[in-house]
């Protein structure tokens, strides 16, 4: 009798994890530049957050992923596929285009999204303290560190008198960068050419352009492609022997010279919180949007070797990541 009553009693204690095994995960729909983001510190932090807040992807939860690799005009049927999935959150954390395209998808499943805009400006939310709509999020420095990159590329190379900036002209932001970029150019007394590049492909005839206009260094644009292929745009820079500048520090880690912007670490996890707080119930309208306000600057003493640059110590000290 007691081995039954044993036997009896091991199967009762099987069936809740049987049963918790059987029921459907909360899913949520995941935005983003391209699947490298996988290995990166901010998706680690963005996953970190949503641990903290109690929800492991593959136990309680399922991230249904969509990669833009880099082409914005992906994202509207990217997000009109995670629509159709219905998920319970849409992480939008690829910007302007990629949040615009999931705001336009769906007026009810709740997004969180991430990038170096004004939220407000774009008409996402209604205000930053009280965003009504079923949007909220993480802003970040992002868009307003252009004319700091051409200042710290000054900084680098004291004689420079020209210098390229390579964007993307179908940018949403395009405009004000350019703006942005020109005023701060006067400001230094320098000139900026612009080259464009919509595409990854294009990438190569643009670093080109750049080195036949004589510059003597080089700014890479802000947003997408260039955010998704920041790899890439780094081995470019090496090839054409030409001092860059990015807003990714892995543009760095792969043969870019400097890189300058939002730690993007800090805003992934603060989504990743506000994601989180979702799932418990907590609406959007109610979540003020969040400034991520931390600047990161990382620099390749290997690279400027390479290009015979000496980098002054007043960047060295102010590095965040330095590459010997």
């Amino acid at each position: 009798m007691r081995r039954r009553e044993f036997i009896a009693g091991l199967s009762a204690a099987a069936w809740p994890r049987a049963a918790l095994a059987q029921l459907p995960q909360l899913v949520i729909g995941f935005l983003g530049s391209d699947r490298e983001e996988l290995r990166s510190n901010r998706f680690r932090a963005f996953h970190e957050a949503l641990t903290e807040a109690g929800y492991t992807d593959g136990r309680n939860i399922t991230i249904e992923f969509r990669w833009g690799d880099g082409e914005v005009s992906r994202f509207p049927e990217l997000a009109s596929d995670l629509v159709r999935r219905q998920v319970a959150v849409i992480a939008s954390l690829a910007g302007i285009p990629s949040v615009k395209a999931a705001k336009e998808a769906t007026s009810t499943i709740p997004i969180v999204f991430q990038g170096g805009f004004d939220p407000v400006e774009i008409g996402l939310v209604a205000s930053l303290s009280r965003p009504g709509g079923n949007a909220t999020g993480v802003t970040n420095l992002g868009l307003e560190l252009g004319p700091k990159r051409l200042e710290v590329m000054r900084e680098l190379l004291p004689a420079g008198k020209l210098f390229a900036l390579i964007f993307n002209p179908d940018y949403p932001n395009a405009p004000r960068q350019l703006r942005d970029m020109q005023d701060a150019a006067r400001k230094l007394g320098v000139r900026v050419e612009t080259v464009a590049a919509r595409l990854a492909s294009e990438f190569d005839a643009g670093f080109t352009a750049a080195v036949r206009t004589g510059a003597d260094g080089l700014i890479v644009g802000f947003g997408q492609p260039f955010t998704a292929f920041a790899k890439d745009l780094g081995e470019l820079a090496m090839r054409h022997r030409i001092p860059a500048i990015s807003e990714s520090p892995e543009f760095v880690r792969s043969g870019g010279l400097l890189s300058y912007s939002g730690n993007r670490e800090d805003a992934f996890r603060l989504a990743g919180r506000y994601v989180g707080r979702i799932l418990k119930g907590e609406k959007p309208a109610d979540l003020p949007v969040q400034q991520a306000t931390r600047v990161e600057m990382a620099v390749s003493l290997k690279v400027a070797k390479a290009l015979n640059i000496d980098v002054p110590l007043s960047l060295l000290g102010r590095a965040d990541e330095v590459i010997e």
